[in-house]
């Protein structure tokens, strides 16, 4: 869904001759809390952390039949950009897909960092931590220096949020041409110093997208980013950007998006 609860796209098997699943799996249907009480929907949106409702612990007995996992998607202005759920109809009891729609919120939140306008692509870890999944922080900075996206993990080490001047010397108590420089050394890990005294792990993504360097216009996913557009279009264009700005591999812009070429190809198949 949407941040307000309006579900902007489906997936999965639907059964279509059950109208308890037509009653929620349609576009443009309201499953905030205010229309439908308390779901997954409504309650992700509240708190903004995963959860999982089973049964009656939705509020009204119309949907005491429905059980769902949902977890917010945090867009790279620190915003909630929407929420994504899976909704299952008298299943059993299965909590553990609160922690299978959380990492796919995670990669969709990736994906619209890597959607932003930048010249630099900066994955983030503790020292220790191996770099290069999706759990690393992502800071997507532009030539000047100003950070122009992050993920929900980046916010964590580096204390960022939507009112934090978002400039790399204030974070990095190093000059800010040694990050740049780390992009001649793609796949390199540099231990960084903050400003707080603590230390982060530095890496620069190993597939730059030259096209979306900082002073070019914004890249269609972007343009839909700032005016608000569904998830699904942004998703959409970034997509098919990564794939033009990889002369069409699609191997390698399923592994730069962390989704199967399947899902590439589907998408791309979609807008024809």
């Amino acid at each position: 869904t949407d941040a307000q609860g309006v579900v902007i796209e489906l997936g999965g098997p639907i059964d279509r001759h059950d109208r308890r699943a037509t009653a929620i799996a349609r576009l443009g249907v309201d499953l905030s809390e205010r229309a439908v009480g308390t779901t997954a929907i409504g309650a992700t949106l509240s708190e903004l952390q995963p959860v999982w409702l089973h049964r009656g612990e939705h509020f009204f007995d119309d949907t005491a039949i429905y059980s769902c996992a949902g977890a917010p998607v945090i867009g790279p202005d620190g915003r909630c950009a929407g929420m994504l759920d899976l909704t299952g109809i008298l299943v059993p009891e299965r909590p553990a897909l609160r922690h299978l729609v959380a990492q796919s919120a995670r990669r969709i939140e990736n994906a619209l960092v890597q959607a932003q306008p930048h010249h630099l692509l900066l994955r983030l870890g503790w020292p220790g931590q191996t770099l290069g999944g999706d759990g690393d922080g992502l800071l997507a900075v532009a030539r000047d220096g100003l950070i122009t996206g992050f993920n929900p993990p980046a916010a964590d080490m580096l204390g960022l949020s939507q009112a934090t001047p978002q400039a790399l010397d204030a974070l990095f108590a190093i000059e800010q041409g040694h990050l740049f420089d780390l992009a001649r050394h793609p796949g390199q890990a540099l231990e960084v110093p903050l400003w707080s005294g603590l230390r982060l792990q530095v890496m620069t993504q190993a597939v730059h997208m030259p096209s979306l360097s900082a002073g070019q216009p914004l890249a269609p996913s972007s343009r839909g980013m700032a005016a608000g557009g569904p998830l699904r279009d942004v998703e959409d264009a970034l997509i098919r950007r990564t794939v033009q700005d990889l002369r069409g591999n699609v191997a390698a812009a399923a592994k730069a998006l962390g989704i199967s070429r399947a899902t590439v190809y589907r998408k791309l198949g979609k807008k024809g």
